[in-house]
């Protein structure tokens, strides 16, 4: 058997953009032989969509699923170049699978994309877009609720949301779906206020003192104003404390208390939020067209 040195993986990687353990296996299947193991990753469709990799795919969809037993929530985010694949039903067959996987691993995002990899690659061949498995997130408790908003397929749309709560599952089970459905439209970023950074309470507190809206009140009346806005954060951003969208007398904390519920934990995921989209225009597409 030939000596797989590192020099050559490199040499390969470099020539073909795919990754260093497919350059390694390349090569051992061809004992060491860099043009053959150049035509076996072709042959395999992995150069294919290595070269594909630096494409920025934003589009795609967003998953939530519970465990058999309802205690055990994931969402994942599988992303895809355009909307158009979003739509291909072995697109969606791979997040399905990927939905699965998460369940069975744990929400383990390693042990799943690694356990998805040779789908996901055969798929970028087939279908000639770049595509990954972005994220996923889990959450555990007596129940666990989802929602999915702007649904393309019954249980994948652009919006996914995970809900667990502990107590008194029998009564709680309509309003864990309620509360699934308001987080997707009040986006928390918290679930209590004891979750929340304390960075960003003194950061709330400094621009409101430096908006001026403090100037020249009495200290006491000044520290209540402050304190009042720091409240008023957490009402927008603490699941908690937020207002309940179906009833704003009241907050989420209040409900699940009425609901012998307690919050045990939420994910929101939604599609694209934080990728950095190429737009190209009609010239620079062109000009890579007569390179």
């Amino acid at each position: 058997m030939a000596n797989i040195t590192a020099s050559l993986i490199t040499e390969l990687r470099e020539r073909t953009a795919a990754g260093m353990m497919d350059c390694k296996a390349a090569l051992t299947e061809n004992n060491g032989d860099i043009e053959a193991a150049a035509d076996w990753l072709r042959q395999k469709g992995i150069v294919k969509a290595a070269k594909k990799a630096d494409r920025v795919a934003a589009a795609g969809l967003v998953a939530p699923a519970v465990s058999l037993d309802g205690t055990f929530g994931v969402v994942v985010e599988v992303n895809a170049e355009t909307d158009f694949v979003a739509k291909n039903e072995k697109f969606q067959k791979l997040v399905a699978d990927t939905v699965a996987k998460a369940l069975e691993l744990n929400g383990d995002f390693d042990a799943v994309t690694a356990a998805m990899d040779d789908e996901v690659k055969n798929l970028i061949s087939t279908i000639g877009e770049n595509m990954n498995i972005r994220r996923i997130a889990s959450v555990n408790g007596d129940a666990v609720y989802t929602y999915v908003h702007n649904a393309l397929v019954p249980g994948m749309g652009q919006i996914g949301v995970i809900i667990a709560l502990n107590g008194d599952i029998a009564k709680s089970t309509e309003i864990g779906a309620k509360i699934a459905m308001h987080i997707a439209a009040s986006k928390p970023e918290f679930a209590t206020i004891s979750d929340v950074d304390p960075v960003a309470v003194e950061r709330e507190k400094k621009v409101f003192i430096e908006s001026g809206a403090t100037d020249g009140k009495p200290a006491e009346i000044a520290e209540k104003m402050v304190a009042g806005r720091v409240q008023k954060y957490y009402g927008e951003s603490v699941l908690e404390e937020q207002p309940f969208v179906m009833d704003p007398s009241k907050t989420v904390k209040a409900v699940l208390a009425e609901n012998g519920a307690t919050l045990a934990g939420f994910k929101y995921y939604l599609l694209g939020e934080g990728i950095q989209k190429r737009e190209d225009n009609l010239a620079d597409e062109v000009a890579k067209m007569l390179k």
